[in-house]
């Protein structure tokens, strides 16, 4: 896919890191959640790169084109060294941090076990405190490591319309066929990749989210919560709490959006972010 973001690597201890990256200036570095890739903030990105350095991580949560070494640490904390491994190995400081859906639950970890790289941080609808997994999603952990689950899991998504089934109920607007595809032929077609997203499935947990939360305090930099009050996965109410447990937060609404808010209302969310960081 031509999107005229420039594609990158870093290879890190954990694994190789695919990146890509548009604009100049202050960084911005997005997080994404489970069986996405940076991809997800495309229109986010587009807008923000005029005036700051977008920077958009191909985690390794499902999506990702090359899997990590075996034994690299996917639990949420590992997740959370993996980021601040790949902000030093850029050479990164004073980051504005973005994360949306379970990428968010680890930058809440990240940012209470090693804020030293991150100057502000920007929560998007996500996994928080006993919301980790989300509750329709409760079960996943625990079946997500059984030998040969996680391939039936993902065998259906060969076939467009369980793509779109599957994705449907997290955004508005319809995501590019295409990009849906590249979200899960990886996890559907390569072992090691298959393992990667069942080991950071299998490590989510609440008791992660709910030790974080337990730190905000610590935090002390500026947040925002750019919270889509109409999604069902992620109610309004935890990006409340969100904005009142941080000491230095605010929240703001973003209507006509659901979980994959940089999906649905790409521009605002620019906007946003690109107040926030000037405003820091």
């Amino acid at each position: 896919m031509n999107d005229g973001f420039q594609r990158r690597e870093a290879e890190l201890q954990q694994g190789p890191i695919s990146y890509r990256e548009a604009g100049e200036g202050a960084p911005v570095v997005f997080v994404h959640g489970l069986l996405v890739d940076g991809h997800l903030w495309d229109g986010v990105a587009a807008e923000l790169s005029s005036s700051r350095r977008c920077i958009l991580p191909d985690w390794p949560m499902g999506s990702h084109r090359r899997a990590m070494r075996p034994d690299a640490d996917l639990s949420p904390p590992g997740m959370a060294d993996l980021i601040d491994s790949f902000l030093a190995e850029l050479g990164l400081e004073d980051v504005t941090l973005v994360g949306n859906d379970s990428g968010g639950a680890i930058c809440q970890v990240l940012v209470t076990r090693k804020p030293e790289r991150v100057g502000r941080l920007v929560l998007t609808n996500c996994d928080c405190y006993d919301n980790f997994p989300p509750k329709p999603f409760g079960f996943l952990p625990r079946v997500a490591t059984v030998p040969g689950v996680m391939a039936a899991m993902v065998a259906p998504m060969r076939f467009e319309a369980a793509r779109r089934a599957a994705f449907r109920p997290f955004s508005r607007t319809a995501v590019d066929a295409e990009v849906l595809e590249g979200w899960t032929t990886p996890v559907r077609t390569d072992a090691g990749v298959r393992r990667d997203a069942a080991r950071f499935l299998g490590g989510m947990n609440k008791r992660h989210t709910l030790e974080a939360a337990t730190r905000f305090v610590e935090f002390g930099k500026p947040v925002l919560v750019a919270w889509a009050p109409e999604d069902r996965v992620f109610p309004v109410k935890y990006g409340e709490r969100l904005a009142r447990d941080f000491t230095d937060a605010r929240l703001e609404r973003i209507p006509d959006a659901r979980t994959f808010v940089p999906v649905d209302q790409p521009a605002r969310v620019a906007s946003l972010v690109e107040g926030f960081a000037a405003s820091g």
